[in-house]
């Protein structure tokens, strides 16, 4: 189980990654298999931009990264991962304006994959815009711990 410190190590390589510096991703909660965060609302981010409601891609990507860092504050920070399944359900549009919140928990680890949910909302996860399952190769051969691949 990841120690406090490598918890904090897992939160300064997340605030390395440019595109969801870029998309505003923050992280609100960290603990051992369990992450939340949440993203404000920004015009940019919207798929229609009549209605501002925001892009699906935009709740793919909170979903995989919630759930990805989530599977690495299970075992270690410096593990690498690779997404092998994210499997997301869209149940409702995400309100135009509002903040949008991500909750994961690693609900089952084996050797060598991470089981992930998570749940996308506007403050009340029993109310939410997506849920998604992910599974997560853990020690992914050919990948670095900052994700950058080897040859």
């Amino acid at each position: 189980m990841p120690e406090t410190a490598d918890l904090k190590q897992l939160a300064d390589m997340f605030s390395q990654i440019p595109h969801c510096r870029e998309m505003g991703i923050e992280i609100t909660a960290l603990a051992t298999g369990r992450t939340s965060m949440r993203l404000d609302y920004h015009e940019r981010l919207a798929g229609n931009p009549e209605t501002g409601v925001v892009h699906g891609g935009v709740i793919s990507t909170l979903l995989d990264t919630v759930a990805g860092l989530t599977a690495m504050s299970a075992v270690s920070p410096t593990t690498p991962v690779a997404t092998l399944d994210l499997r997301i359900d869209y149940l409702k549009p995400a309100r135009p304006g509002d903040a949008i919140f991500a909750d994961a928990d690693c609900f089952r680890l084996s050797s060598s994959v991470a089981f992930v949910r998570a749940t996308a909302h506007h403050g009340d996860n029993t109310d939410p815009i997506a849920h998604c399952i992910a599974t997560f190769m853990l020690n992914a051969a050919g990948f670095t711990s900052a994700g950058q691949g080897t040859s």
